[in-house]
C-alpha cells in the first residue's frame, strides 16, 4: 500500500510537540479550511506526518504518524468537518526552520512555502526525506 506524506501546523503556544509527545496521542480537530479538511481525509492509518510549529519558532520539529483515519470533528458545530488521531514517532534532531525550507530549491513547491495559511498539507516522498535527513540544499 502507498503511503502518503503531510504536514500538520500548530502554534506551539497552542499545542505543542513538548505537549504532543507527553499526551502520546492528539486529536487533531478545530480544522476549518475546506483544503485542509480534503487533506485530513486523505490521511491513512499509518501515513507519516510532519509537525510544524507556526507563530512562534516557524520551524518543523517531529515526526508524527496517522493513528485513526478521518471522523466526524467532535468540536464542529455542523457536520461534514472532520480529525484525525495523531501519535508522535520522533523529534527531529534538529528543527528545520521556514527560511531554511524557503532556502532550499528542493523544497520552494511545497504547499507550507506556497500556501502558507494551509494547516493541513501534502508532501511528496521526496520532500519528506529531505526534510527528514537533514540534507543539504539543492545544487543550483
Amino acid at each position: 500500500m502507498e503511503k502518503n506524506f503531510w504536514l500538520v501546523k500548530s502554534e506551539p503556544e497552542a499545542y505543542s510537540w513538548a505537549q504532543f509527545l507527553k499526551d502520546k496521542r492528539a486529536a487533531w480537530t478545530g480544522v476549518r479550511s475546506f483544503e485542509a479538511r480534503n487533506n485530513l481525509r486523505a490521511m491513512k492509518s499509518g501515513d507519516p506526518v510532519l509537525y510544524y510549529h507556526s507563530g512562534t519558532g516557524k520551524q518543523v520539529v517531529g515526526i508524527a504518524r496517522v493513528a485513526r483515519e478521518a471522523y466526524p470533528d467532535p468540536t464542529a458545530d455542523e457536520p461534514g468537518w472532520v480529525a484525525v488521531d495523531l501519535v508522535p514517532v520522533k523529534p527531529l534532531a534538529a528543527p528545520v526552520t521556514l527560511s531554511a525550507l524557503k532556502a532550499d530549491k528542493c523544497l520552494r513547491d511545497m504547499a507550507l512555502v506556497r500556501k502558507t495559511r494551509l494547516s493541513v498539507s501534502p508532501l511528496t516522498a521526496e520532500q519528506f526525506q529531505r526534510i527528514t535527513k537533514g540534507e543539504k540544499p539543492c545544487p543550483p
